[in-house]
């Protein structure tokens, strides 16, 4: 049976630190399959499909796409070939429409040269009725959920007649439902002869979606099989080379009474908005406890996280650090005082990815390396090699941190935050994009400051995550409190209950956190 598509041999060695990312990797994918590429971070495969939708050139190694033999130099050139990719992080123009993104570099013109805004809505919601989407070509993007925004990467993708979809971590941010709404529309994809990549690092979803499972370990495709024919462990043992489990061994939840950090009928008003960002939320964060903060995508949790780290003013309530009112506080004020952020978003705001993973680490502690105005080089060097160490980071001093997989990024964030914290910690989506490994690594970290004494706070959209480390959570919908689970009910908690919640769908009487 002719392949739809087949790589042979791809080599990819990034010359300026001698990473080889692929070491002669071969990949096959049958027209109408479901291909899940698995593999811990730095193992090679986003490095891999960056190559076949033409973000990176390949050193050595053949492509080809029904057969035909293709050199593939960018993405608008792999899309011209019937490849297209959804990002993990989406490429969208929030105040733009739906029509407007995904026909955006390929807009049907009125004329020579206007654009023709009735035929691209028109031919948008034409793709969007015959795949059975939930979104309107009309709607501006930035009123979407997470859910709905990667329905418009996909139109966009289809809008350009691929055959070969890749999707980085497709799950990552979406609800129970979301995921299994996602999945009936592969399926459909598939049966109608689209062929399916997708990068992901959840077992469970590997089993649930794909026909097959292609495992990458250090650069090399160590495993290719029926998805049928393997179970979750037995890869998982040939991602890592061994079996990792996401349980984390931790104290009895003591928490002192007294709050850390005390959120008062918080609420966040903007313009032109029809309704609060946060309204009227009021929560406690104990010493020693770690209070998970649920949600989908546009209900609050970003802006819960904006507020947290000083980039959002507050409208009206009080944010209170032990007796402090530090409600009026910018970022640089709270970091003075200690505040220690892990963000969502590790390669804008949690780290400068054109600065040297030593500059990263010290960014906030200068002066601790300075002497009479003088950077101290030694001193500087030996802190960040102790701190890679400890942290298990792949990676050198001197290295631009963006050169980085995801997770060593993630590592070196960690560091420097966990170095500087005081009594209270914000982690929002840590493991978003993360493998089993460096997941489980976060998780520790999380419960060792925990079992220290620390307040955490854990922003989070992955149900998984949430449930598996939060000591009690709180549950958010269109910016307010809808549930507040303690310790004992999130026992018995189900994951159907926790997106009912999330989705508006079931609400508690007067929660409060």
């Amino acid at each position: 049976m002719e392949h739809a598509l087949e790589m042979r041999g791809i080599v990819k060695i990034y010359t300026e630190t001698g990473l080889r990312a692929n070491d002669g990797v071969d990949l096959t994918l049958n027209k109408g399959q479901i291909l899940c590429l698995a593999g811990e971070n730095g193992a090679g495969k986003t490095t891999l499909m960056k190559v076949l939708y033409g973000l990176e050139k390949p050193d050595a190694g053949t492509i080809s796409v029904m057969g035909k033999p293709v050199s593939i130099t960018s993405p608008l050139q792999a899309n011209r070939l019937g490849i297209g990719m959804v990002h993990q992080h989406f490429m969208l123009v929030d105040d733009f429409t739906v029509a407007q993104n995904v026909t955006l570099g390929k807009e049907p013109l009125k004329g020579r040269f206007s654009y023709d805004l009735k035929g691209a809505d028109e031919a948008v919601d034409a793709v969007i009725r015959r795949h059975r989407f939930s979104i309107d070509a009309t709607k501006r993007v930035g009123s979407l959920t997470v859910g709905q925004k990667q329905q418009v990467e996909i139109v966009k993708m289809l809008y350009r007649d691929v055959d070969i979809l890749i999707l980085d971590e497709p799950t990552a941010v979406l609800t129970e439902q979301e995921i299994e709404s996602l999945f009936i529309t592969l399926r459909a994809l598939a049966e109608h002869g689209t062929s399916l990549i997708l990068i992901t690092h959840k077992l469970h979803e590997i089993t649930a979606i794909s026909d097959r499972v292609a495992i990458m370990r250090q650069g090399a495709m160590v495993g290719d099989f029926p998805t049928d024919s393997v179970d979750g462990k037995q890869i998982s043992r040939l991602m890592m080379g061994q079996s990792v489990s996401l349980v984390v061994d931790r104290l009895p939840y003591t928490p002192v009474q007294h709050p850390v950090l005390r959120f008062d009928n918080v609420s966040v008003l903007k313009r032109n908005q029809q309704r609060p960002l946060l309204d009227g939320v009021s929560f406690a964060a104990r010493s020693g406890e770690i209070l998970g903060f649920a949600g989908v995508g546009g209900n609050g949790l970003g802006v819960l996280e904006a507020v947290l780290g000083g980039f959002l003013p507050i409208s009206s309530g009080a944010i209170v650090h032990k007796d402090e009112d530090i409600s009026r506080l910018d970022s640089h004020a709270l970091r003075k005082r200690g505040l220690a952020y892990v963000p969502a978003d590790r390669l804008q705001v949690g780290s400068a990815l054109k600065a040297t993973v030593s500059e990263n680490l010290i960014v906030d502690a200068r002066n601790e390396f300075t002497r009479h105005g003088v950077m101290q080089r030694k001193k500087i060097e030996a802190h960040t090699q102790s701190l890679l160490k400890t942290y298990s980071v792949k990676g050198s001093p001197s290295m631009p941190i963006g050169t980085l997989s995801g997770g060593n990024i993630q590592k070196v964030i960690l560091a420097r935050e966990i170095t500087q914290y005081q009594d209270y910690i914000v982690f929002s989506e840590p493991t978003w994009g993360l493998d089993i490994a460096s997941s489980r690594f976060v998780y520790e970290r999380m419960v060792q400051l925990r079992d220290e004494g620390a307040a955490v706070l854990l922003i989070s959209s992955n149900l998984d995550e949430i449930l598996a480390v939060s000591d009690r959570v709180i549950v958010m919908y269109r910016g307010t409190i809808v549930a507040v689970l303690e310790a004992e009910e999130l026992r018995q908690v189900t994951k159907e209950d926790m997106g009912a919640y999330m989705l508006g769908l079931r609400q508690q009487e007067a929660p409060h956190g």
